[in-house]
């Protein structure tokens, strides 16, 4: 049964949306955050008190009523709350409400505040449909809502051109994956002729072992099947090869980077992939795919996250690169070890990205990080906030992050061949992070101010509502993984705090390689804190000790750095590939021929043949009395020698 009360959690952002975009403009103005706070504040209360609730057991479930009835096809609006959905639940609602606090400061000022704390509560509420659903319809209206609030909120400063285009990018790249989505929801209706999670994830072991034909060629269905929903996954979560949307969305107020495109929104596909896990289990094919894709998309965008100069693009390359970790982890069928490197990325991300928002408002708006320097001294809870995050995402102990990325590498590990090979890939890919990570560290907060005079005279701490919500952020940053310290290590240390893992395993099973020997965990983890403080010591010796030693390397290697800097010259391979033939398509043969010729030629060729009739018919009406005197005897004419010739005959 369902506690109606927890209704209040996706129903409260909701209400603040609706009072701000009605009476924002003219009544609330600057004060619009005193309806969103609030409101989310409770949402969040009532989200921990569920929390708590299924930690002692208890599993939500119930429709609201009947949304859609069309012979067959019946769905209601109906949630469930369970433990997959408690994780998630715990994420968006404390980083929304710390984002939400946060943005009071940042966005101060600006014309459209009303309408930004609007925008983040729909987008609130649209993440907990997402993730509170009870069928796949649902899930999916929470999906492409979430994508439309993105949309809304990376072009917020849509006067700024880079900021509409940003946004378009983001919507239109991700109409790729979620037609595969589409199809794949409809494909699972049509195999198990309902959308309700309950209904289908009971009847799928009914489907192992199917085929359709595609083009004479046999396919599994729950491959199938499953591959169309990762499509879906890879446009929302940013992989490989549809990532190009997510470093251009920075274009947005950087509290949205926090929010939405680090820690909740872009976490969408792997919460699905998670939740459909009993669909993808069927499927060895799809579950190598989606390994496969996570691991070369971390240490893609890692490489790429090298040599960015814009703080906040290197952090979103870094959001590319872990969501790639949670994927690797999917597709091993470590899913609970996914949800929880989700989990810890969301708080020690969101804290990276607020932390790059309060550089950029002592900095007045700078990016460069090449223009900035000597800031630890000017901005001293920003610098030690931003580096207890640093330190967790390169995987050091005891910060959230080495606990959730050693799980993931752990199980990796010892899922078999292709698994080792996927471990090697993770494991340089954390040295790589390490080191993009404390080279943004050592540019930003040590050695010489390299700014303007102007921007250091104006150099200032951020104000408290922006600096409380890096503290609580930091808490989590740190502590967020002591939930799920594994036994190996818990047993030396005396600490028995393996939680996270067996509380999602109802919902997403156990990894059947979870563990390994003590001894090779625990010479796992030594390799993996080995490799974080390789990249740490190498990115101090490179920027702090010889500062001339990058623009050395990079004239010596200019090519790889090119590359790099270029991300790979995708987006222009896209442009070449995809934009320009659909640009000329649309204006040559859409507009030139179709629209121009044949359509035009209709709608405006019958009014102008009219026209042109009309232009000759008028003239009989001249106005001269002898031209009309002229026709009446040139008719009485044409009458008389029709008349005889009829006589005649």
């Amino acid at each position: 049964m369902m506690d109606n009360t927890y209704l209040l959690i996706p129903a409260l952002p909701l209400f603040a949306f609706l009072v701000n975009i009605i009476f924002g403009r003219g009544f609330l103005k600057d004060k619009a955050h005193l309806v969103s706070i609030p409101a989310l504040a409770v949402s969040w209360a009532l989200a921990i008190s569920a929390v708590f609730e299924v930690m002692h057991g208890k599993r939500f479930e119930g429709d609201l009523y009947t949304w859609v009835t069309s012979g067959g096809f019946k769905v209601s609006v109906g949630f469930l709350i369970d433990q997959l959905t408690a994780v998630m639940l715990v994420v968006v609602t404390t980083v929304g409400l710390l984002v939400n606090i946060y943005s009071v400061g940042y966005m101060h000022g600006d014309k459209g505040f009303y309408r930004f704390f609007a925008y983040l509560s729909l987008f609130v509420f649209s993440m907990l449909m997402l993730v509170m659903s009870n069928n796949f319809l649902q899930l999916y209206f929470g999906w492409e809502a979430v994508g439309l609030c993105s949309y809304f909120l990376i072009g917020f400063w849509y006067e700024k051109k880079s900021a509409s285009d940003a946004g378009k990018k983001a919507f239109i790249v991700n109409r790729f994956g979620d037609f595969g989505f589409g199809l794949g929801i409809m494909l699972i209706f049509l195999t198990f002729g309902s959308l309700q999670y309950g209904t289908v994830f009971q009847a799928v072991h009914g489907i192992a072992g199917r085929t359709v034909n595609i083009l004479g060629t046999p396919v599994g269905l729950p491959t199938l099947i499953a591959l169309l929903l990762f499509c879906g996954a890879m446009g929302k979560s940013a992989q490989f090869p549809l990532h190009v949307w997510l470093p251009d969305a920075m274009e947005g107020p950087t509290p949205v980077s926090a929010l939405i495109h680090a820690a909740t929104m872009v976490t969408a596909g792997v919460f699905m992939v998670s939740r459909c896990s009993p669909i993808f289990d069927l499927s060895p094919t799809a579950m190598g795919v989606v390994a496969v894709t996570g691991a070369f998309t971390a240490l893609f965008a890692a490489t790429i996250a090298l040599t960015q100069n814009d703080i906040k693009r290197v952090i979103a390359y870094s959001t590319v690169s872990q969501l790639g970790y949670m994927f690797l982890a999917c597709g091993v069928g470590a899913y609970g070890a996914g949800i929880f490197h989700l989990y810890t990325h969301g708080f020690f991300k969101a804290l990276l990205f607020l932390g790059a928002g309060s550089v950029m408002h002592g900095m007045s708006g700078e990016l460069d990080i090449r223009k900035m320097g000597g800031l630890k001294k000017f901005m001293p809870v920003t610098y030690w906030t931003f580096l207890l995050a640093s330190i967790s995402i390169s995987g050091i102990p005891p910060f959230a992050g080495f606990f959730s990325k050693d799980e993931i590498l752990g199980m990796a590990y010892n899922s078999g061949p292709l698994g080792k090979v996927l471990w090697a890939v993770g494991t340089f890919t954390a040295f790589l992070t390490a080191f993009y990570s404390f080279r943004l560290i050592f540019m930003a907060f040590h050695g010489k101010f390299r700014g303007t005079h102007e921007q250091q005279h104006h150099l200032h701490e951020s104000p408290k509502s922006m600096t409380v919500p890096l503290l609580v952020l930091a808490v989590g940053a740190v502590a967020a993984g002591w939930v799920g310290i594994p036994s190996s290590l818990g047993d030396l240390l005396g600490l028995h705090m393996d939680k996270i893992l067996p509380f999602l395993s109802p919902v997403v099973g156990e990894a059947a390689h979870a563990g390994g020997a003590p001894g090779t965990e625990m010479l796992l983890m030594g390799v993996s804190v080995l490799m974080g403080l390789l990249g740490i010591l190498l990115a101090a010796y490179m920027y702090l000790w010889n500062p001339e030693l990058p623009g050395s390397l990079a004239r010596a290697f200019s090519w790889p750095y090119k590359i790099s800097l270029n991300k790979y010259y995708v987006d222009e391979l896209y442009d070449r590939m995809i934009v320009r033939p659909t640009l000329w398509v649309a204006e040559s043969v859409i507009v030139g021929v179709t629209d121009g010729k044949w359509i035009e030629g209709i709608v405006n060729g019958v009014p102008a043949a009219i026209g042109r009739f009309s232009q000759t018919l008028r003239k009989i009406q001249s106005g001269v009395v002898q031209h009309y005197a002229d026709m009446m005897a040139l008719g009485l004419f044409v009458f008389v020698a029709v008349a005889l010739v009829l006589f005649m005959r």
